[in-house]
């Protein structure tokens, strides 16, 4: 469709009369589904349905459908010899890439496992990537470009990440570990997954908070803050301009590993812009979701 109606090289160029954008399930939408279907589901399977989907339907359905709807259930689904998932990735995009889609893949995947600047990517590739991630930004809408809260149009401090959950996880498992798949391993790879599931599902908490921020439509800007050292770093900045609110919050896992007067420290850093709000301190943690 960007395609189609995009390029001006297109002959329907500009001709759309109307633009549909399908967005994935809200955050209390899929608690909603989980209360239905598992009413006694845990944080942990809150937390795991957020990740594997990002309430894109398709995913969520193949969960219900399967009776999938707790932690364990969820992966062993997604490991299963002929699962649906462990294909996804390159049914999904290989086509849509072309011939050049090693080259996307291998961008993406680096992005997965925690190359985030350009920089970082070119030289774990050794080679120039910038219209590849021009490309997976502005046509396939799969990469999204961040940069810390409060900086200058003209900042270089800039991260990318993969705007797309389950294609965060496919990356960062299922296609490094595509090996193990290959020499049907699955048990392997369930243990690699389990392994590193904790640090992986603590960067999808983040997200899944600033999306439940984001729908509640009480900000008027939100993000996240880091220095150029990737120091000082601010999980959620959520700002109301209106009433000068502002809601600064560290994201764990575990609520215990959260210190608010660390947080409180960091924001020091942000004092010329943070000095006419009302700063209110949280520590979020899988016990709000």
């Amino acid at each position: 469709m960007h395609k189609i109606f995009e390029n001006r090289y297109e002959p329907l160029f500009g001709r759309a009369t109307n633009t549909i954008l399908l967005k994935p399930f809200t955050t209390s939408t899929l608690k909603e589904i989980l209360t239905e279907n598992n009413p006694g589901f845990t944080a942990e399977d809150l937390l795991a349905f957020y990740t594997f989907t990002g309430g894109v339907a398709k995913y969520v359905e193949i969960f219900v459908d399967n009776k999938a709807l707790t932690f364990p259930k969820m992966l062993k689904l997604i490991v299963k010899e002929n699962s649906p998932f462990l294909s996804e990735g390159k049914s999904l995009l290989t086509e849509e890439f072309g011939k050049e889609y090693t080259t996307y893949f291998s961008i993406l995947s680096c992005i997965a496992n925690g190359f985030t600047a350009r920089t970082a990517i070119e030289s774990y590739l050794r080679r120039e990537i910038g219209g590849y991630l021009t490309r997976l930004e502005k046509d396939f809408g799969l990469i999204k470009k961040q940069v810390p809260l409060f900086s200058k149009s003209e900042t270089k401090n800039i991260i990318y990440t993969i705007d797309d959950n389950f294609l965060r996880f496919w990356f960062r498992f299922i296609y490094k570990y595509i090996r193990y798949i290959e020499a049907g391993a699955l048990d392997r790879l369930y243990d690699v997954i389990l392994r590193d599931y904790p640090t992986f599902s603590g960067y999808a908490l983040e997200n899944y908070f600033k999306a439940q921020y984001r729908e509640s439509g009480l900000y008027t800007n939100l993000g996240g803050y880091w220095d150029r050292k990737g120091e000082n770093e601010i999980d959620l900045i959520a700002l109301d301009d209106f009433d000068k609110n502002a809601v600064v919050a560290e994201i764990k896992r575990n609520k215990e590993n959260i210190k608010l007067d660390r947080l409180v420290q960091k924001a020091t850093t942000l004092q010329k812009e943070l000095k006419s709000y009302h700063i209110e301190y949280r520590a979020l943690s899988m016990d709000d979701m």
